[in-house]
């Protein structure tokens, strides 16, 4: 049977995302070293994880020198790069700024409901922007703070279980010596020895 299509938008649930981001990893890895040895190919490969968490792989060598010919590959290749531009003064930083600060406030305005009549578009690209960005990193705390529950709701797991084993264990001893203890009550008294054999009375 074969498999569905999968929908190539952004998994909401985070722990299905983390398996996915998991799962696939692992067979990009796999098949990068599939192709490095079938090919007799050099392949570099940078993974940085939604919590900025960093898996690389080199298949000949290390990272760096494999950073270090492709600096020199590309290096060669490209034409002259454009000057960098001068620094600005400080009038002009302070302009961009209070031109920054304008633009935050009026954003501000606008998520209060005040300021829908004063925006541009260009404004409300930024502030869109914005929200994109805070949703983001909204949604990486919350991921990182249900997987820290999650974390915390396993080791409690543990713990109750262990606990359970130790009583369960204390109940199966203490039943045992119960146990032994009415066998031995149930036997009679005295224990008399007559013609060298064992009578009981």
């Amino acid at each position: 049977m074969a498999r569905g299509k999968v929908q190539l938008k952004r998994i909401e649930n985070p722990v299905h995302r983390q398996v996915t981001f998991c799962k696939r990893r692992a067979g990009l890895l796999k098949k990068a070293k599939e192709l490095s040895v079938l090919c007799d190919a050099e392949i570099g490969l940078f993974i940085f994880s939604a919590h900025g968490k960093l898996y690389e792989l080199a298949t000949k060598g290390t990272m760096q020198g494999m950073i270090e010919r492709y600096m020199k590959f590309t290096r060669g290749a490209q034409p002259e790069a454009a000057p960098e531009p001068l620094p600005l003064d400080a009038k002009e930083e302070s302009n961009l700024l209070k031109q920054e600060i304008q633009t935050l406030q009026k954003s501000i305005r606008y998520l209060f409901g005040g300021g829908n009549k004063t925006s541009t578009i260009d404004e409300l690209q930024v502030l869109e922007k914005n929200l994109e960005t805070w949703i983001y990193h909204i949604r990486s705390m919350k991921t990182n703070i249900m997987l820290q529950e999650i974390e915390a709701l396993k080791d409690k797991e543990g713990t109750l279980k262990a606990a359970n084993k130790y009583l369960h264990d204390k109940i199966v001893e203490n039943t045992a010596v119960h146990n032994f203890a009415q066998f031995a009550t149930d036997v009679p008294y005295p224990l008399i020895i007559q013609d060298g054999s064992f009578q009981l009375y």
